[in-house]
């Protein structure tokens, strides 16, 4: 598609959300619905993804409006069943499972996960039982519903990217942490794919299983960024 634009910019909307303007009029989601967002911040991101279209529009470069789309188009709408979703990954977080005690993965695993548990233990007031092996433990029913609350105060924006960055890193407890001021996503990724990378420690990397994991990080870290963006003030 050629680009149709010339000038993007940034406005309030009435109701104290923010929106795109191109050419001073307003956009829409890829369904139809006013595409407003809840701060300055997130539309100005939205707003660099218009701007540096060339002469033909790339529709796959649009990361975060689609993010903002569905977040508008498929979780404002039903937001039960976004966060049913989220809680089936708590019941089968990653981070609390982990290989048998004799397997020298375990201590790599202790190592990089066991502080990020703790501290979501310790900042939302859960308990997750940590299990070895093959043996499946699911998480308490006081946990699930302490899961259920803290979800329910997310917007739809923020869900929307902690969907992507959980299924990402197959954990809940990777995804909440990532919504945190100062949260380093390498360091979060990394962590989520302690098993790859330590298969890849001891056998090599292989070309398309290195590339594979470099575009997982990239979308890790635009989800990051969009969350943040959507939490911020000011």
């Amino acid at each position: 598609m050629k680009r149709f634009y010339a000038e993007v910019a940034v406005g309030p909307t009435d109701g104290g959300a923010w929106r795109l303007l191109l050419d001073g009029r307003p956009i829409r989601t890829q369904l139809g619905a006013p595409q407003e967002v809840p701060t300055s911040a997130l539309a100005e991101m939205l707003a660099g993804e218009w701007r540096k279209q060339g002469e033909e529009i790339d529709p796959a470069s649009f990361v975060w409006r689609d993010m903002a789309d569905y977040a508008i188009d498929v979780i404002a709408g039903d937001r039960a069943d976004t966060i049913a979703s989220l809680i089936g990954y708590s019941q089968t977080d990653t981070l609390c499972h982990r290989a048998d005690p004799a397997d020298a993965l375990f201590a790599r695993q202790e190592e990089l996960w066991e502080p990020l548990v703790c501290a979501c233990e310790a900042k939302h007031g859960l308990r997750l039982p940590r299990v070895s092996g093959i043996v499946h433990q699911s998480q308490p029913p006081e946990t699930t519903e302490r899961i259920a609350t803290l979800l329910e105060e997310k917007d739809e924006f923020v869900l929307a990217a902690l969907q992507t960055l959980t299924a990402l890193s197959a954990s809940l407890v990777v995804g909440l942490a990532a919504l945190e001021d100062g949260a380093d996503p390498e360091a979060l990724f990394a962590a989520s794919n302690c098993e790859q990378d330590w298969q890849a420690e001891l056998w090599g990397w292989d070309s398309e299983a290195e590339k594979a994991r470099d575009m997982r990080q990239q979308a890790f870290t635009m989800a990051m960024e969009f969350a943040h963006a959507a939490q911020a003030t000011g």
